[in-house]
């Protein structure tokens, strides 16, 4: 198994996933929806939004996978989060990357992988929006073009997410310099 290459921008891109304050939230309908969408038009059983962090995959959502995490050190995604493009895998088994990897051995037998990296406007890939089989396939064209609308989607509603939770903070912050003398007025 080949190891989980590092993005060159690593520090300052594990700083974007913190302050996105994204790790370890509650399930978000949106997301959900993106990945279902994902899974049943690449008609495959587990679609996945991956958080790549310094040592380990978060699953934002995961559609046909029980588990909320794995190790970064065995994870495709990692390696996805080094490029700008997606990451295509059509056997797991015929590539020296992952052939002895155990999520590919174990139980969750990956075989196929389609990865898009979801990259910030600042050019941080926080990691992917990933459609994976327990089977070989070759990925069409419609597959990978479908997950890259997608990813497009997933990054613009992170960074939304983002830019309300700043929006709230500011507020709050205009709010607390307010201090109400009277009706309608500010000191």
């Amino acid at each position: 198994m080949t190891p989980v290459p590092t993005p060159a921008n690593e520090l300052q891109r594990l700083t974007a996933l913190l302050r996105l304050k994204l790790f370890d939230t509650v399930p978000e309908a949106a997301f959900d929806a993106l990945t279902r969408c994902l899974g049943r038009s690449a008609g495959v059983p587990i679609a996945l939004i991956s958080l790549v962090g310094a040592d380990r995959q978060w699953f934002m959502c995961r559609i046909g996978l029980d588990a909320t995490e794995t190790p970064r050190a065995v994870s495709f995604c990692g390696h996805a989060i080094c490029g700008v493009e997606p990451l295509i895998i059509a056997n797991a088994l015929d590539d020296p990357r992952f052939a002895d990897n155990p999520l590919v051995l174990g139980p969750s037998h990956i075989r196929a992988y389609l990865g898009v990296p979801l990259i910030t406007a600042e050019g941080f890939a926080l990691g992917t929006l990933c459609a994976i089989d327990t089977a070989p396939r070759a990925w069409t064209p419609h597959d990978i073009a479908t997950a890259r609308d997608l990813a497009e989607v997933v990054i613009a509603l992170i960074e939304a997410r983002a830019f309300k939770a700043e929006l709230g903070d500011s507020f709050a912050a205009l709010a607390g310099m307010c201090k109400p003398r009277g009706v309608g007025t500010c000191a």
